[in-house]
């Protein structure tokens, strides 16, 4: 694999998560980067460097991952250096999150159905209850396999 379809491939990432979660494009590119490089531990300044971030940047977008566990830090015995690699069930903490706001519209959607009754404010609602308790449904159903 040539570095710059490394790094195209990386960027693809980055414009998902932009697009569909509203993160900066450093964070995408970040967890791209991470889910791609060999070996899967690297330092912020490697990262750094790789994605053209300046380590400010860097710095605070690793925070956010860190603190919602989807990377973590790493120690090497002897080396001063604290590297980062991406946690091996982050894509399921991500998938459990989002099924967890599921959850929470649902209990917004019905307590908005108490509040219209069955007038024809309610179809709105009704209509968005029943796309949230499909996808409910269907994520409960047959679950992938752990790696």
């Amino acid at each position: 694999m040539s570095d710059d379809a490394a790094l195209a491939w990386v960027e693809r990432v980055a414009t998902f998560c932009v697009d569909e979660w509203g993160l900066p494009p450093i964070t995408g590119r970040v967890l791209g980067w991470l889910m791609i490089c060999d070996p899967p531990e690297q330092s912020a300044g490697a990262i750094a460097e790789t994605i053209g971030a300046s380590r400010a940047s860097l710095t605070s977008n690793m925070r956010y991952l860190t603190a919602i566990e989807l990377i973590r830090r790493v120690r090497k015995p002897g080396d001063r250096t604290t590297y980062f690699r991406i946690e091996d069930d982050a894509w399921r903490k991500v998938v459990h999150r989002k099924l967890a706001g599921l959850s929470t519209f649902t209990t917004i959607a019905r307590d908005g159905l108490d509040l219209t009754g069955d007038g024809p404010r309610s179809e709105r609602i009704r209509a968005a209850d029943a796309s949230m308790s499909w996808l409910q449904k269907l994520a409960t159903q047959d679950p992938p396999p752990a790696l």
